[in-house]
């Protein structure tokens, strides 16, 4: 297994997908994941309800390799919920693998999550030191075992009850027989978004699911709801809020798809924006703008068009290379790069190149691909990341190396320069990334900053010091 250039970016957390109330919702949820494939690649499930049990399909690798028409068949119902995963806490493995399923003296429930709950470590001794078996390794596992412990039997009350002893990010789904949840944290660190399907409600991490189905987009799920959906109606109560929002301000650098609506915003419009302030903070003389694809493309369009210097496609990625390949026994110099990226010689050969990625890792594929367009003769190569360079890990839901691990929290940005063997290297600086958002007051930019908002520490949560509100809706609102 070669996964080269795959290890050297941040990876995608994870994906959630939930319909109510339509006769395929198993297919729908398919498409749904389909659509949110890029959100992770490990592992792929779905769970469906027909009104009196659950149904479950799951298995390791892509949406189209885990489901076929024999196992979509199975999940019969008109409810689903679904999740592809990237592996943040926990192993890799089947049992990790969700949505997880559990079973106690309140029925069948399935739960999806995206995001990472920062102390399920302390909960998880907590509750094995109480007899609770664990079947998985997943921080997600410890919110059913708590509501299985709950003894309040209203569930939307248990959840809010269980929801104010967990810590972290959250967007969760929740089937059970008769109803769907969709949860969301009081930061709102990670994207939910609600839509309909003609009188279906729908659910989903990025609306470019919903644009798959054809489904409107409505609105994001609130900051800290708990959003239930049964017999067509909505029904909305809310967790006491957090001090102020905090959502990943990554998802619109690098995760979430371009043509997605992300905390209500554009992801392209932002990726776009962030690439104009780039240009303007680090204009060089150069003959083409070329982006690293595909999460260099948006950004490099708007260099281009502040600077007025041409964009090409330069670099040509392989859509078509799986997660392995066999390499030749005789050894090619920088093969994981170069079977997934191929420089266009006749564009690059004697130009100024601005080459635009949306970020550096661990440097080692930034060094290789300079290196590449430099050998398909380009006569200067301009490095320019459209985002600040990043010093410190997630722990809210991503997969980042660890600090040592991090090429911008242990060398300048002239130690990295050298080390990539470019001309010239520009990051975005903090400022610029938030102009280019909009709103740097709603942003979690730790990874940038060191400025976690959700602590880490270890303490427990403060009482709240609100009272829970709840309020319902019909479904035609």
């Amino acid at each position: 297994m070669n996964r080269e250039l795959e290890e050297d970016k941040f990876h995608d957390e994870c994906g959630v997908f939930g319909i109510a109330a339509h006769q395929e919702a198993a297919q729908h949820t398919y498409l749904g994941l389909y659509a949110l494939q890029h959100r992770g690649q490990e592992s792929a499930g779905i769970v469906s309800s027909d009104g009196s049990r659950l149904y479950q399909e799951k298995g390791m690798g892509y949406v189209a390799d885990v489901f076929d028409d024999k196992k979509l068949s199975k999940l019969v119902g008109d409810s689903a919920i679904g999740h592809v995963r990237y592996s943040t806490s926990g192993e890799t493995s089947l049992d990790n693998a969700q949505p997880i399923v559990s079973e106690s003296w309140r029925g069948a429930i399935a739960l999806a999550h995206n995001g990472n709950l920062i102390n399920s470590k302390q909960l998880r001794q907590k509750l094995e030191g109480e007899g609770a078996i664990f079947q998985s390794t997943s921080d997600t596992e410890v919110v059913l075992h708590l509501l299985a412990r709950c003894s309040e039997e209203d569930l939307s009350r248990a959840l809010r009850e269980v929801l104010r002893q967990i810590r972290g990010a959250y967007s969760m789904l929740l089937q059970t027989p008769q109803q769907l949840y969709a949860i969301r944290d009081p930061f709102g660190v990670r994207p939910l978004c609600l839509g309909q399907l003609d009188n279906s409600y729908t659910l989903a991490s990025e609306t470019c699911a919903f644009d798959l189905i054809g489904a409107k987009y409505v609105r994001d799920v609130i900051p800290g709801e708990v959003l239930k959906i049964e017999d067509g109606q909505l029904h909305s109560s809310f967790l006491p809020p957090a001090p102020a929002h905090s959502y990943c301000i990554f998802e619109h650098v690098y995760f979430s798809r371009p043509d997605s609506k992300v905390f209500e915003r554009s992801v392209h419009q932002s990726r776009y924006l962030l690439g104009r302030q780039l240009a303007r903070e680090a204009p060089v003389e150069a003959d083409l703008v070329v982006p690293v694809p595909d999460s260099g493309v948006t950004a490099a369009l708007g260099y281009s068009d502040q600077s007025q210097i041409p964009f090409q496609f330069g670099l040509i990625r392989n859509h078509y290379v799986g997660r392995t390949f066999i390499e030749p026994k005789q050894a090619i110099r920088h093969f994981g790069v170069k079977v997934k990226l191929n420089p266009v010689r006749e564009l690059l050969e004697n130009k100024r190149i601005v080459l635009i990625d949306d970020s550096i890792v661990r440097g080692t594929t930034s060094r290789k691909i300079v290196e590449m367009v430099r050998s398909a003769g380009a006569r200067e190569v301009h490095l320019r990341i459209s985002s600040p360079p990043t010093i410190s890990p997630c722990y809210y839901g991503i997969d980042t190396p660890t600090h040592a691990e991090l090429i911008g929290a242990n060398k300048t940005v002239e130690e990295i320069l050298k080390f990539t063997g470019a001309d010239t290297l520009a990051y975005l600086s903090p400022e610029g990334m938030k102009s280019a958002v909009s709103d740097e007051h709603n942003f979690c930019s730790a990874c940038f900053d060191e400025k976690y908002p959700i602590s880490i520490s270890g303490e427990e949560p403060h009482e709240p010091l609100f009272q829970l509100q709840e309020v319902s809706s019909k479904a035609e609102g």
